[in-house]
């Protein structure tokens, strides 16, 4: 893992991968504040005496961080797992929930992102803008080809999302070649409502930030949402193919860093 920062803007913020014992530490204590007490999720590995959200996957990944230096915090948090380093953590987080075959198939060097999470207090601020341009480092420096992991509804109740699926559906479904399915019992059908191009920006407002995000990178969705009772929300499967990447998609990707798009 690398300890020298990633991405810098101004003197507030910087990025870089965790490399200490501690650093993983931090990355979970601010997974448990936005996931445990403020979202309500639970897990077989939570900690709630010392305030850590844990899973097996963990010690496998990389651990991007978003320094606050003015403030000495961490700001916001993103985990990412390399295919190469996916069996020995015995598959992909995302394979929980997702049929994952026709990206595993495709010969494609893999990226698994997953537990992204920001502070309360840089919400709607340039963070997570700072961490897409380390992300964007992430990716170029390992040859990354697809981005893929599970972006979060808040809430299980499948009906008061209709609008929001049924657009991801209708508009940012994946191709056949890159399109994985969700199973098991929590599976659940995303074409739930018609929807007509009037309701494209209602349905974008229904939208987390981060779904949103990765929708402006040309992301594509998986067939079926996958409701988490242990997390308290509803998922999908977001891929990105960076070759496939638009110039107006790329200079967002890669804003800030002063790489042509």
């Amino acid at each position: 893992m690398q300890n020298a920062p990633l991405a810098r803007t101004g003197s507030q913020f910087s990025v870089r991968l965790a490399s200490t014992p501690q650093d993983i530490r931090d990355a979970q204590r601010l997974r448990y504040e936005v996931f445990v007490a403020e979202l309500g999720a639970t897990g077989t590995l939570v900690d709630h005496e010392e305030r850590l959200e844990c899973d097996r996957y963990d010690p496998f990944c990389d651990h991007l961080l978003l320094l606050d230096e003015a403030k000495g915090r961490v700001a916001a948090v993103y985990r990412l797992l390399p295919g190469e380093r996916a069996e020995l953590a015995g598959g992909f987080y995302t394979q929980n929930e997702y049929d994952l075959v026709p990206l595993l198939g495709s010969g494609r060097k893999l990226l698994e992102l997953g537990r992204s999470c920001v502070h309360a207090d840089y919400r709607g601020s340039a963070a997570m803008f700072v961490m897409w341009s380390a992300l964007a480092d992430y990716v170029m420096e390992r040859g990354i080809e697809i981005l893929f992991g599970t972006a979060s509804f808040h809430g299980t109740d499948v009906e008061a999302l209709a609008l929001p699926l049924s657009w991801l559906h209708a508009h940012h479904l994946a191709p056949e070649t890159l399109r994985v399915q969700a199973w098991g019992a929590p599976a659940q059908p995303m074409d739930l409502i018609p929807v007509t191009p009037d309701d494209k920006n209602r349905a974008l407002a229904a939208m987390p930030p981060l779904i949103r995000a990765y929708l402006r990178l040309g992301g594509v969705v998986g067939e079926g949402a996958w409701r988490d009772a242990a997390f308290n929300t509803t998922d999908v499967c977001l891929i990105v193919d960076t070759t496939h990447m638009s110039a107006q998609h790329r200079g967002y990707y890669t804003r800030g860093r002063g790489v042509p798009a």
